[in-house]
């Protein structure tokens, strides 16, 4: 592996910031504002006490990002609030099932601290999708997608509602059924994530996925996907998700057999092998030999290490190579491969490039 960009290095070993020159600083936060990671960053160095050697001119742009992630927590709380408020007479739909970033945060859990999202990402019982989305209307929330072919792909063949947005507010919310797109050749049971869910202790009628399970949507969310722009912010969520719930009884030996469950291990042991490679995060052997049989053979995994170890770092120039365009364009038509057949994603693809460009113009 060749040498990690600074933000990957500060995040792997924190314990490097004292040492920084002013230039160094200038490029960690250039490349962790690239990442949508500033606030995170942040957090890292409250969370190991090293504030106070951050130079005065970086200490000012840490103080924005603070502000900011002050803003966005309250806003993500007011949202979630207001889908409450919502969804209050929908039968089948309590407690609220968070997913991703309003998961973490609403949870408190580390993957939370300073992580900036633009949705609010929940799942409901697939037969409950026409009440909560008309639910959701009545309170001012309205479909994105004005296009019908757009309105078709996700309402027959997607896992989630077409995006919906506030008319007033403008705030954005994903409306799942399942994890996975109805098209895609793995189908984990939605039925199995929801009577494992965890309730919210300090936020009554909420809940999120359990631990094995919200590592595992993760993974499916970073591994399946064909855009990685915010591809470092979902590696580090399982880095921090790993450590969180690694300490727990129990949590590493029941992640595979989980994993087994729901058709998940494939997504998994990526999850697990760049993780650390990446980010060096702590993970028992143990884990990593119960999921050997998941890896793709020796030539598959080489090729899968140059596209994803090229993909999964900020976006940013210093963090490129000759060969990151065509990765990301790689993992691109991969990701849309993982979510449909081969010609249903050709005539996705023809609609797309063609048929829906012409009719915007």
């Amino acid at each position: 592996m060749k040498r990690l960009p600074i933000l990957v290095a500060v995040l792997r070993d924190p314990g490097l910031l004292p040492g920084l020159r002013l230039a160094d600083w200038d490029l960690l936060l250039r490349q962790s504002t690239s990442a949508n990671l500033s606030p995170t960053l942040l957090a890292l160095i409250e969370e190991h006490g090293l504030l106070d050697t951050v130079p005065a001119q970086p200490r000012a742009h840490l103080d924005c990002a603070r502000a900011l992630a002050r803003r966005h927590r309250q806003a993500v709380g007011f949202e979630v609030e207001c889908i409450q408020a919502a969804l209050a007479k929908v039968n089948g739909v309590a407690p609220l099932l968070l997913l991703k970033g309003a998961a973490y945060a609403m949870a408190g859990l580390r993957a939370g601290a300073g992580r900036l999202f633009g949705d609010i990402d929940i799942m409901v019982p697939q037969a409950r999708l026409d009440d909560v989305e008309s639910a959701l209307m009545l309170h001012g929330w309205a479909s994105s997608q004005a296009d019908a072919y757009d309105q078709r792909y996700y309402r027959q063949w997607m896992h989630e509602l077409p995006p919906m947005q506030h008319v007033r507010r403008q705030s954005s919310i994903d409306v799942h059924h399942a994890i996975l797109p109805q098209t895609a050749p793995v189908h984990p049971d939605p039925a199995l994530l929801r009577a494992a869910a965890v309730p919210i202790a300090h936020a009554p009628g909420l809940a999120t996925l359990a631990p094995a399970d919200m590592v595992l949507h993760s993974a499916v969310h970073l591994f399946f996907d064909g855009e990685f722009d915010k591809g470092l912010r979902d590696l580090l969520d399982l880095h921090f998700l790993f450590r969180e719930f690694g300490v727990r009884a129990g949590f590493w030996e029941a992640l595979p057999a989980r994993a087994r469950a729901l058709e998940l291990e494939r997504p998994l042991f990526y999850a697990l092998r760049y993780s650390r490679r990446l980010l060096g995060t702590p993970v028992p052997e143990a884990v990593v030999d119960a999921l050997a049989a998941a890896a793709p053979n020796r030539a598959l995994l080489a090729m899968m290490d140059a596209l994803f170890e090229r993909a999964l770092l900020p976006m940013h120039a210093s963090c490129t190579d000759a060969f990151t365009g065509a990765a990301r364009f790689a993992l691109y038509v991969r990701g849309n491969w993982l979510r449909m057949p081969p010609l249903m994603l050709a005539r996705h693809l023809f609609h797309k490039a063609f048929l829906s460009r012409k009719q915007s113009s």
